[in-house]
C-alpha cells in the first residue's frame, strides 16, 4: 500500500465523488425490487457500502433519493431526445424510430421498473407521483407530440384529429412491457414481452397509420344504354313491394271449381 499521503487523499477523492452514483444505484436495485414504501434507508445504505450518515450527506430523505434517482435513470433520455428534435433535421419517422428505441433499452434496464413503482404507489405518495408526472411523463408526451406535429406540417404524415391521444396509442405498448416485464415476467421463463420486438412491431403500425395515401382515381360515370328488350316489363321495385294478384279471404288452400 502507497505511503503517499497525495495518493491517499485523491483515491478518497475520487471514492467520495463516487458514492452519490453508488448510492443512487443501491437505491434504484432495491425500489426495483421492494417498490417505494417498503424500502429502508437503512438497506440502501448497506447495500451502497455507505453508513446511514453517509446517505444524509447526499440525501435528506427518502423522497428526495427516489427523485434523485429519477432524475439519474431516465431525465438525461428525455433531455436528449429534446435536443434531437430541437435540431430536426431528419424526417420524422427516423425521430420517432430512434426516440422509440431508446425508450425501448430503458424498458430493459433497471429503470423499466420505475413506471410500475409509480402506478403501484401513486395513491400513497400524490406528491411522488407528481414529481413523475411533471418530470417524465409530460415531457416525454410532449416529445411524441412534436414529432408529430412535426411530420403532419412536412407533409410526412397524414392529418390526425386527435393528436393527444394519438400520442397516448404510442405509448401504450411500450408501458405495458415495461409493467408485464417487472411484474409477470419475473414469473416466466419466456420473453413474451420483449421490449425490441414490441419496439419493433409498434413502430411498424404506427408509421403504416400514419403514412399519406395517394388520392383514389376519379372514376367518371358514363350513362349506360339499355340494350333491347333489356329488363321490358320488369317491374323495377323489390320484388317485397310488388303486388300480386289479391287471394280473396277463405280461399286459401280450396281447390276451385271445375
Amino acid at each position: 500500500m502507497s505511503s503517499d499521503p497525495t495518493e491517499r487523499t485523491l483515491r478518497w477523492r475520487r471514492r467520495k465523488e463516487a458514492r452519490p452514483k453508488e448510492i443512487l444505484a443501491a437505491a434504484l436495485a432495491l425500489f426495483a425490487e421492494r417498490g417505494f414504501a417498503a424500502t429502508r434507508l437503512d438497506d440502501v445504505a448497506l447495500r451502497a457500502g455507505v453508513t446511514k450518515g453517509t446517505l444524509y450527506l447526499y440525501f435528506s430523505n427518502k423522497q428526495e433519493l427516489f427523485e434523485a434517482v429519477v432524475r439519474q435513470a431516465l431525465v438525461p433520455s428525455l433531455e436528449r431526445g429534446e435536443a434531437l428534435l430541437d435540431e430536426a433535421d431528419e424526417p420524422a419517422a427516423l425521430l420517432m424510430e430512434r426516440l422509440m428505441r431508446s425508450w425501448a433499452e430503458l424498458a430493459r434496464s433497471p429503470a423499466g421498473a420505475i413506471p410500475k413503482i409509480i402506478i403501484s404507489e401513486a395513491g400513497n405518495f400524490p406528491e411522488l407521483a407528481r414529481f413523475y408526472r411533471e418530470a417524465v411523463v409530460d415531457r416525454g408526451i410532449g416529445l411524441m407530440r412534436r414529432v408529430l406535429r412535426l411530420g403532419v406540417e412536412r407533409g410526412e404524415f397524414r392529418a390526425l384529429d386527435d393528436l393527444d391521444n394519438a400520442v397516448r396509442c404510442i405509448f401504450a405498448p411500450l408501458l405495458l412491457a415495461m409493467l408485464w416485464r417487472h411484474s409477470f415476467g419475473c414469473h416466466e421463463e419466456v420473453d413474451h414481452f420483449n421490449p425490441e420486438a414490441i419496439c419493433e412491431m409498434q413502430l411498424k403500425l404506427v408509421l403504416d397509420g400514419l403514412a399519406l395515401r395517394p388520392a383514389a382515381p376519379v372514376v367518371q360515370r358514363t350513362e349506360r344504354t339499355a340494350t333491347p328488350d333489356a329488363g321490358a316489363g320488369r317491374d323495377p321495385r323489390p320484388s317485397v313491394l310488388r303486388k300480386g294478384p289479391r287471394v280473396r279471404e277463405g280461399t286459401i288452400g280450396k281447390q276451385a271449381a271445375p
